[in-house]
């Protein structure tokens, strides 16, 4: 998901505060935090309030700093895109030491911290995000491999799993089957973006899949993953953390996510060049909304459960 840049210096040429809270890409931090809380709220375990709200803090702060050092270690490509050439480095207001410096406190701060609101397993969880979606995404897959953002959205899918470790200490199929959820998730989405923004890639020596293989095989592969998708969160109905209110909810969206892929799908370069790749932002608009639409519906079949309404 791409990351929104606020500006709130006081003087232009200046860093201010919006400039660095944009380095720990706030939207992406949204997502982070959204699907850490309902990993911990449709757990079985409850969980003290101030408990609660430590632990998806830290979270937050967590995914931040991911974010710092992923546009620490990105600068030299960002400034060569033009989704991403206004970020607070590339534009010259802050400083690369500077996200590095606050990139590393940060990760410190998050693990420590989590590790003494909540448990151990949670606090090693979010290490391994920060360190997956630095090292083994940031530095190593993503300019060497088409395949980047496919292992890379592993990264991107660990917060439900931490959330429901802080609730219950452990790893449950159903931590299992959202950690999917988002996994599957994220290579339709991302490869959608990099359809109508090819040039970019291209530009950067990225090897997004569109410009390693070209967009009829990125149509395929959106669809192949969108089906893939739909049998994840369909399996995810069926658990306990599911039921009629979640499986209505992912059935009418999947099927509207199905229906997006199939004309991307059915579509060739002519056309989408003609209209400007419309299909294609549709679909890519479409999948913001999934990923926050099918946790906020696993949200409300948990908030159903006290009246005796949630679940099977």
């Amino acid at each position: 998901m791409s990351d929104v840049t606020i500006n709130t210096q006081a003087h232009e040429g200046e860093a201010g505060f919006g400039d660095y809270f944009a380095l720990l890409k706030p939207r992406v931090m949204s997502l982070v935090v959204f699907t850490a809380l309902v990993g911990l709220l449709v757990a079985p375990n409850s969980v003290h309030p101030m408990i609660a709200f430590s632990s998806i803090l830290f979270i937050a702060v967590g995914g931040g700093a991911s974010g710092a050092l992923n546009m620490w270690w990105d600068a030299d490509i960002d400034r060569k895109m033009k989704r991403t050439k206004t970020r607070p480095i590339p534009s010259g207001k802050v400083e690369e030491s500077e996200a590095l410096g606050l990139g590393i406190t940060l990760s410190v701060f998050a693990v420590v911290m989590l590790g003494l609101a909540s448990n151990l397993l949670a606090a090693a969880l979010l290490a391994f995000t920060i360190f997956f979606y630095v090292v083994i995404y940031t530095m190593w897959l993503k300019r060497i491999t088409p395949q980047n953002i496919v292992i890379g959205g592993a990264a991107g899918a660990f917060p439900p799993m931490i959330g429901w470790a802080v609730a219950t200490g452990g790893i449950g199929v159903e931590s299992v089957l959202m950690f999917m959820i988002t996994f599957m998730w994220t290579p339709p989405h991302f490869w959608a973006l990099a359809l109508f923004t090819k040039s970019d890639y291209g530009d950067a020596k990225v090897p997004m899949l569109t410009v390693t293989h070209g967009r009829k095989s990125t149509r395929v592969h959106i669809l192949v993953y969108t089906f893939i998708l739909a049998a994840v969160c369909l399996a995810t109905g069926v658990t306990s953390i599911g039921g009629p209110f979640y499986m209505t909810v992912a059935v009418v969206l999947n099927a509207l996510f199905i229906k997006g892929a199939f004309k991307i799908w059915r579509r060739d370069d002519a056309a989408a060049d003609a209209d400007n790749y419309q299909e294609e932002r549709k679909f890519f608009k479409l999948s913001l909304l999934f990923l926050f639409v099918h946790f906020g519906a696993l949200m409300g079949e948990a908030a159903l459960a006290p009246f005796g309404l949630g679940g099977w």
